[in-house]
């Protein structure tokens, strides 16, 4: 598929169908693609945790939901056969930047005013997304409750210094289930682009 098609094709999949596994060998070509993502000084400070068993994504589901509400949603995804959890490494990139090539000996994040840990992982995990269209997978981005990622990072025994920067699932359309895409129209180019200053497109 072409990339430009790719791109128009790709959006958020809600509702899985559990009876059609996605192979780890898929799993691990995605992957393969997420990091071919840019990264700031090439610090590649992510992790992605796969959890293809069901006991493993009974316990992130666990961990994740908390209270355990069955809510349409959560019934819709919690049935993705695959579920890949894209982790951040700060420590990576302080640890580059400290570099004699770079300098900053200090190691400091507020160096940092965009943490670049977390946007280059949201980088490779679009291209997991990406990736799942092109071989015909439904996928979607969702993130973590700021109050349960600790009980997620005990549960997927991430160690300290992981930021949870959010968890792709993946697996066969079952229902298409219309997002925020039905009532929300998207923003046209004249509107987001901007020539030469703000406000002149």
């Amino acid at each position: 598929m072409e990339l430009n098609e790719v791109v128009r094709r790709r959006r958020m999949v809600r509702r899985f169908d559990p009876a059609v596994p996605v192979p780890e060998e898929v799993v691990r070509e995605l992957v393969a693609l997420a990091v071919r993502a840019p990264s700031a000084g090439f610090s590649q400070g992510w992790d992605f945790v796969a959890l293809l068993d069901p006991a493993d994504r009974a316990r992130f589901w666990g961990a994740a939901s908390g209270d355990g509400r069955g809510d349409a949603w959560l019934r819709g995804v919690s049935a993705a056969p695959a579920l890949l959890v894209c982790l951040s490494d700060p420590g990576a990139y302080l640890d580059r930047y400290a570099e004699p090539d770079k300098g900053w000996t200090d190691r400091s994040p507020d160096r940092w005013p965009v943490p670049y840990w977390d946007t280059d992982t949201a980088m490779a995990a679009m291209l997991v997304l990406l990736g799942a269209e092109d071989r015909g997978l439904g996928a979607l981005f969702f993130g973590v409750p700021a109050p349960r990622h600790d009980a997620v990072r005990a549960a997927l025994g991430i160690p300290d210094g992981r930021r949870l920067v959010g968890v792709v699932a993946l697996g066969a359309e079952a229902e298409r289930v219309s997002g925020s895409s039905r009532t929300r129209r998207r923003r046209p180019v004249e509107e987001v682009l901007h020539l030469g200053r703000f406000g002149v497109s």
